[in-house]
């Protein structure tokens, strides 16, 4: 049977068990629209690249499949490129499907051309480019095999117009085989067996969990294991979730806006358990005096992560859900169940405790909205269980600390890059993947602008994605940062001139509400969380609130300011 590279194209991404694709048409894939709109596959037409991208990345967090993009060539490929460097960061499997010019065309600045893959090299996991169409089908099979296998991450794939018009023989799957790339899941029972007898021994250990723990599905094992050995856990911020956030052994959030109670643990264990976690500078701040007094033990699947930024006593590279899955069952086995399990703890148990009643978070009343207050009543409301989406800055920290997560997935931030304008986007991906449960994207004035224009796309689907603003007229997390280290001189950080977010969304042909007074809150997200489709609930609160505790760059996790 001959098929055109643009059929193949949907053949493949059938098998592949595809959902869902995010995107945005043009050119250069024209036909493989053509082909896309003779399947029964589901098209999202965003109306950004940067948001197709997003989109794809968080449906694949929510869902725990490979997330799929189509954007075409030239300014739609360049487009993706934040997106696809933010899944990079947060290891999130997905397959970027980019149109390229004619092949004969190629390095001949042709309309509409760019080295997509020249320019994606350094943030993808793998890329492509495909010029022989009878390499197409097997190079979309690799592409979604790497993307998923091992440490997860956006692979990219450059398809040139005529290998889409092209025709040639359709090739069933065979057993795929990667020589050059074969990650290890299996962990070694040797160095697991060491990390027992360091627990036996320690007085002071800690658990910290990452977003490698959520990846690998280890949320269970990781409860088992902490709630066995009676040892505190604490999470990155691509980790929370991934421990029970309402379980007495949770310390809250680590590094540069964690709890006051995580960072004096990690300070002060004698044992620190890293899961699926790569220590990067918002966790461990001046790293020589991060954990300086722990045994550090590392498990992660990607041997590159492990000691990179952080000396380990014991490394384990494989899976972490196989890694615990194998400590809980020695500590089954294990005759001195009390070694494990907190004989020599309660000292420790009992300082801990006494820094969480010390130095809780906390945030003064003082008549105006207090964004805190506002995400705490979302918490309230929604019973914990809605799936979080974040832009970035002081909304995405103070979601991280007051929406306590009790299950994994259901927290989704671009943790690593950072971007701006990715919460919206990400909502949809969630909604999308998850039609059946309440998405709520927290969001600053700031950021929320970066890729309003999604709104028309949550319309246009109906899909009820609530926007929770947290609107102080600033770009709040920069303003923070200029009043603490740059003298209070607020340069370009000012939003005088947002527009009316009730206007908008009503523009957009979705529901907007307005919060002014604190006593407006609990009624503008009851009635934002009841309303059927896309609601905009914007909360006006106090100007020049701060997220605490906050360690300021290059000092030491202890060296926190407090107020």
């Amino acid at each position: 049977m001959e098929l055109t590279g643009a059929e193949i194209i949907m053949k493949v991404l059938k098998e592949e068990e595809v959902d869902a694709i995010f995107g945005y048409p043009g050119g250069a894939v024209l036909d493989i629209y053509d082909a896309l709109a003779k399947t029964d596959l589901r098209h999202f037409f965003v109306r950004h690249e940067q948001g197709a991208v997003h989109a794809a990345d968080s449906y694949a967090r929510a869902t725990q499949k490979v997330g799929v993009a189509l954007v075409t060539s030239g300014p739609g490929a360049t487009n993706a490129v934040t997106g696809i460097a933010s899944a990079n960061s947060d290891s999130i499997p997905m397959v970027v499907i980019t149109g390229q010019v004619s092949s004969a065309l190629i390095g001949n600045d042709a309309f509409q051309e760019v080295d997509i893959v020249g320019i994606t090299r350094p943030c993808t996991k793998h890329n492509y480019l495909v010029k022989d169409i009878k390499k197409l089908a097997k190079t979309l099979r690799e592409a979604f095999h790497i993307a998923r296998t091992g440490r997860p991450g956006p692979v990219l794939v450059d398809i040139p117009k005529d290998v889409t018009i092209a025709k040639t023989e359709w090739v069933e799957r065979d057993l795929l085989k990667m020589r050059s790339f074969n990650p290890t899941y299996k962990p070694n029972k040797k160095q697991l067996c060491k990390v027992i007898d360091l627990i036996k021994e320690a007085k002071k250990p800690v658990i910290f969990a990452g977003g490698g723990a959520i990846i690998s599905g280890a949320s269970e094992e990781l409860t088992k294991f902490a709630q066995a050995t009676n040892i505190p856990v604490t999470g990155s911020l691509m980790g929370l979730g991934s421990f029970p956030g309402t379980d007495p052994l949770w310390l809250g959030m680590l590094g540069m806006h964690g709890t006051y109670r995580a960072n004096m643990a990690i300070s002060e264990c004698d044992l620190l358990i890293a899961i699926g976690v790569r220590f990067d500078d918002r966790v461990t701040g001046k790293t020589d005096e991060f954990a300086q007094n722990a045994q550090v033990v590392q498990i992660d699947i990607d041997p590159t992560s492990i000691q990179k930024n952080v000396p380990v006593k014991i490394p384990v590279v494989g899976d972490c859900n196989l890694a615990l899955q194998y400590l809980n069952v020695k500590i089954d086995e294990e005759e001195d169940k009390a070694s494990l399990n907190g004989i020599n703890k309660d000292e420790w148990l009992q300082k801990i405790s006494d820094w969480k009643s010390t130095t809780p978070l906390k945030y003064d009343h003082n008549g105006q909205i207090k964004p805190q207050y506002v995400i705490e009543k979302l918490h309230e409301f929604t019973d914990g269980d809605a799936i979080i989406t974040t832009e970035v800055g002081q909304n995405q920290m103070w979601a991280a600390q007051y929406y306590h997560f009790n299950k994994p997935h259901h927290f989704i931030t671009s943790g690593g890059l950072g971007v701006m304008g990715f919460g919206l986007p990400a909502a949809i991906g969630a909604q999308v993947g998850c039609p059946d449960k309440m998405v709520v994207d927290i969001a600053g004035d700031g950021s929320i602008q970066m890729n309003i224009q999604e709104m028309a796309t949550a319309v246009q689907y109906g899909l009820p994605v609530k926007i929770v603003i947290l609107n102080n007229r600033y770009l709040g997390m920069v303003r923070q940062w200029q009043e603490l280290f740059y003298d209070g001189v607020y340069s370009s950080t000012t939003l005088d001139h947002n527009p009316d977010f009730v206007k908008l969304a009503e523009a957009y042909g979705a529901k907007g509400l307005r919060a002014e007074t604190t006593d407006q809150v609990e009624a503008v997200l009851k009635e934002g969380l009841e309303t059927k489709g896309p609601v905009i609930m914007e909360f006006v609160v106090e100007r020049e609130e701060n997220v605490y505790p906050m360690v300021p760059a290059g000092k030491a996790i202890t060296q926190m300011l407090l107020v």
